[in-house]
């Protein structure tokens, strides 16, 4: 019996088998938790149902969180299945690839800025929002964060100010959602070869400064990640809301970055 038996909780995010999003999934099942899973775009139906079906999940439902109406169609279908569950992990961001490069300054636009914090930042308290009221007692919200938040990132850019922004969001959302028991937290990850890492310029770079920071001197995987998310969305965490998580080997404690 895994320590998440009985608990059913939504997974967004989940692109194929180095997203971080899977990672969590498997490492939850692995729980004996029950899980939902969501796509974006039609084109990625397919795959997600496939690794869905990889996983022993049954419920799986489309929804763009740009769009208010997507998402409450997405909790209502999901209460034909749940009536209440458990929380949900939030695993989106989004930037155009030519902001993930150059100077922040000079690339960042209006249209640009207001789209990455509503993709990254504002989708997470929208969905909650939303299903505020399916959510039962000690419920718990996950979203995922990185260190370019706190600091400067070369060619995180804008991502970095809409991840700021989610933290900040984390706190309030942990304060307006306490009186219910449901915690929110987040998990700043280090960096870790996935699908939307190949979208910052020289990553490989990144990857290997941090690695060779690392206090545990060994890179933290996709399975670091989805134990850390079993355990905040899980009973262990009860007394945890309102944190970042850092599951980074010790890099942000570093001084001598």
């Amino acid at each position: 019996m895994g320590f998440m038996k009985g608990k059913k909780i939504l997974i967004t995010g989940i692109a194929n088998r180095c997203s971080l999003a899977f990672g969590i999934a498997r490492a939850m099942r692995a729980q004996s938790a029950t899980l939902a899973l969501t796509y974006h775009l039609d084109k990625m139906r397919e795959k997600v149902l496939s690794l869905a079906k990889e996983l022993g999940i049954s419920i799986v439902f489309p929804c763009d969180v740009s769009s208010d109406e997507s998402i409450r169609m997405l909790f209502f279908k999901i209460s034909k299945r749940w009536k209440k569950f458990d929380g949900f992990v939030h695993s989106i961001a989004y930037s155009p690839k030519h902001q993930m490069s150059g100077d922040y300054i000079n690339n960042i636009t209006r249209k640009d800025f207001l789209h990455v914090h509503d993709i990254s930042s504002y989708s997470f308290v929208g969905m909650a929002k939303e299903c505020r009221s399916m959510l039962k007692k000690n419920s718990a919200l996950l979203t995922l964060s990185y260190i370019g938040s706190q600091e400067v990132v070369p060619n995180y850019n804008v991502m970095g100010v809409a991840k700021a922004s989610l933290e900040s969001n984390i706190r309030y959302m942990a304060s307006s959602m306490g009186n219910d028991s449901i915690r929110v937290n987040a998990i700043s990850s280090a960096p870790i070869r996935t699908l939307s890492s190949y979208g910052i310029k020289n990553f490989k770079n990144i990857l290997n400064f941090s690695n060779s920071i690392s206090l545990c001197n060994n890179s933290v995987t996709v399975q670091d990640i989805g134990n850390t998310a079993a355990f905040l969305c899980s009973n262990l965490s009860k007394g945890i809301t309102g944190q970042i998580i850092y599951v980074d080997g010790g890099f942000n404690i570093s001084a001598m970055k």
